[in-house]
């Protein structure tokens, strides 16, 4: 291929802010536009620089999986992690990436998950247990709660019960501060006193309290069992030193949010779409009922609802949580028939590609059917859990409690949206409902 030397297209901006406006308003708008108006390869300029957008399947396994070694973490989830996560699996790389790897993925094997599934049914059930029929409760918030401690459980072997919403709280401050100061050439110190400083400053507070806490509780009452926690806490791998106070910090934080952040939203999400859309909520009730006949799902079961499999990878699909990956380039590099030199930051937004014409049949429309119908899908038209060594870790986790949560909530109840509401997706590091999701609780039997 005749290599490009000018630049990709994409949107116009302004003189030196380019699409900087653009990019506070709406990204979510402005990376629909360079993805599905500017072609496979786009560019935008703001006033940090450029990001380059790829909307073609087969340059995103480039990057993530063929030419992963020449790639490292995109400079956002530096900037706007690092503080929050350190050196954590998410942002680390390198050797100390692979160790930590290493140290967690038997947490993570589909026989030891499948030693969770219990506690993640008893804690939907006992959070269920709360809920009255003709109640308005916000969604968002009761998922962040079966989700939070069911990581806290599973990961750290401790219980949770009151924090989740002041966790939730507090990470919505700290990204809408951190993410718009990133976003916006009009900065202010984050020790100014205002009230989005001081919101954000009091979650990093919260956040860095409760995860001393959690280690604190662990190294005296419980790091002797077999729990994650306690593995990180026991020492390193088996070429490993103990670990450092500074790096069980990073793990223990990362592993909380992480653990629980995207598979709660995945599952508001879900409940958002199955409640405007009436047929798939009714094929999955009916195969929900068809199975358990009453009783709580077991991970034997979900193997046999391909209904249920296929309405959460279609929410994955519509409402990614994870909605964008960023890599930067190592070294200089070509996609589309354009060079790139070094340093160049990549962006792959599965919110893009994953609604896209040319990859989705009537993109737009939530049809569990086009996973079970059609052929399969292949490559990375479709990547919410992102790609290659760094896909993450949690995916067969995060699968098994969407799967396992979704029965044994949907076989007792629907759940319909607060007349007014709107919902608007918020693309802060993961995709939120920006004014939460109010619904109302029906019981179905």
């Amino acid at each position: 291929m005749a290599l490009n030397h000018h630049s990709p297209p994409g949107p116009r901006g302004l003189p030196w802010l380019g699409v900087t406006f653009d990019l506070v308003r709406n990204p979510l708008a402005l990376l629909e536009r360079m993805g599905h108006e500017c072609g496979p390869v786009s560019e935008m300029h703001y006033w940090r620089g450029s990001r380059v957008l790829l909307n073609d399947p087969a340059a995103i396994e480039q990057v993530l999986v063929v030419q992963h070694q020449k790639f490292i973490k995109g400079v956002l989830l530096r900037l706007t992690a690092q503080r929050l996560l350190g050196q954590g699996l998410l942002t680390s790389e390198g050797e100390l990436w692979r160790r930590q790897r290493r140290l967690m993925q038997p947490a993570f094997h589909r026989a030891r998950i499948a030693d969770y599934a219990p506690a993640m049914v008893r804690i939907a059930a006992e959070q269920a247990e709360e809920w009255r029929p003709g109640q308005q409760r916000d969604l968002a918030a009761e998922m962040m709660n079966i989700s939070l401690r069911v990581a806290v459980h599973t990961l750290f072997g401790l219980e949770m019960k009151s924090e989740a919403r002041s966790i939730g709280q507090a990470l919505s401050a700290i990204m809408r501060r951190d993410l718009r100061r990133l976003r916006s050439p009009v900065q202010l110190p984050n020790s100014f006193p205002t009230p989005a400083n001081r919101r954000a400053e009091r979650g990093y507070a919260l956040l860095e309290s409760l995860v001393s806490g959690i280690i604190e509780e662990k190294r005296r009452n419980g790091h002797s069992s077999d729990d994650l926690l306690s593995r990180l806490i026991a020492g390193g791998d088996a070429e490993g030193a103990p670990m450092s106070a500074r790096q069980l910090r990073d793990e223990t934080m990362t592993l909380l949010l992480a653990g629980h952040e995207t598979t709660a939203l995945a599952l508001t999400w879900t409940w958002y779409l199955l409640s405007q859309n009436p047929a798939p909520e009714a094929a999955l009730h009916d195969e929900i009922d068809g199975v358990l006949a009453g009783r709580a799902p077991t991970p034997e079961d979900l193997d046999r609802m391909p209904y249920l499999a296929a309405v959460i990878q279609e929410s994955l699909r519509l409402y990614p949580p994870a909605y964008t990956v960023g890599r930067s380039s190592l070294e200089p590099t070509e996609f589309g028939g354009y060079q790139f030199p070094a340093d160049t930051v990549f962006l792959m937004s599965s919110w893009v590609t994953q609604r896209d014409s040319r990859n989705f049949h009537n993109p737009l429309a939530f049809r569990p059917e086009r996973w079970i119908e059609g052929p399969p899908v292949e490559g990375f038209r479709y990547f919410p859990f992102g790609g290659g060594p760094r896909r993450c870790i949690g995916q067969p986790f995060a699968l098994m409690e969407l799967g396992l949560v979704v029965a044994l909530l949907a076989s007792r109840f629907r759940f319909r949206l607060a007349a007014g509401h709107s919902v608007v997706p918020e693309p802060l590091v993961t995709l939120r409902p920006k004014h939460g999701m109010p619904m109302r609780i029906e019981e179905r039997r």
